[in-house]
């Protein structure tokens, strides 16, 4: 059976594509380019026929839009501040590692700051 591919993304940026390309693969999702060298024939072809293109496997569309969409737009939700219960530092929720003593931030610690 032959999966279906659908686009998820297209820009006429080159390098762009090539970055949400590179965004889906380390996350495990195996894409295609297309469209790659079609730039020369703008305006001879529509425009829209001439961007490059990420395409993947319809069942992982969701997953691949999320990412793009946190890729390009940062994530949707703000990381919450934590305080480390070792040394009581403060750290922005990007962080899983106090700076100041090394401790991993326990997954049931999610002391949020007023």
């Amino acid at each position: 059976m032959v999966s279906q591919y659908v686009r998820v993304f297209a820009h006429s940026n080159a390098l762009l594509v090539g970055h949400v390309r590179n965004v889906l693969e380390s996350a495990g999702l195996p894409c295609e380019l297309r469209n790659m060298t079609l730039g020369g024939g703008a305006g001879e072809l529509p425009l829209g026929e001439c961007e490059p293109e990420v395409w993947v496997a319809a069942h992982n569309r969701a997953r691949a839009e999320t990412l793009i969409e946190e890729a390009l737009n940062g994530p949707r939700e703000p990381s919450q501040v934590w305080r480390c219960p070792q040394c009581n530092e403060c750290l922005e929720g990007v962080f899983d590692t106090c700076w100041k003593c090394g401790r991993t931030r326990p997954d049931s610690y999610r002391t949020v700051l007023s």
